[in-house]
């Protein structure tokens, strides 16, 4: 179970980060749909989910470089806009859990299809 505190700063990087993002003049990251943000204790490092949808594995490389070398900036902002004396450490992943969700519901709308058919083969 995650401290209040910390589920405070999850929130506030939520908010921050895609600020931050929306400042750069990459055009591949700064419209990026920050999904998740997950803290480790004493707040040294976080890893920062990102909808990559609609990228493939290639582009998501190039994503996920883009964000690692505009990290500095992020923090900066982040530490501008917080005034926190320290910043998290940033790591950027692939958030699969949107990928993973409409996964089951084709699996559903698969199965749902296949009783509708038998049962109008009866």
């Amino acid at each position: 179970m995650k401290s209040i505190n910390l589920q405070r700063t999850e929130s506030l990087l939520m908010e921050l980060i895609p600020e931050a993002l929306s400042h750069l003049d990459n055009s591949l990251i700064n419209s990026l749909a920050i999904t998740g943000v997950n803290c480790k204790k004493g707040k040294y490092d976080a890893i920062v989910y990102f909808d990559g949808s609609d990228f493939d594995k290639k582009e998501i490389k190039e994503v996920i470089y883009s964000l690692q070398k505009a990290n500095g900036r992020i923090k900066s902002d982040v530490l501008t806009a917080t005034g926190w004396y320290k910043c998290p450490n940033f790591r950027f992943e692939v958030d699969t859990s949107l990928e993973n969700s409409k996964h089951i519901e084709d699996l559903f709308a698969i199965i749902n299809k296949d009783k509708k058919t038998k049962s109008s083969e009866e």
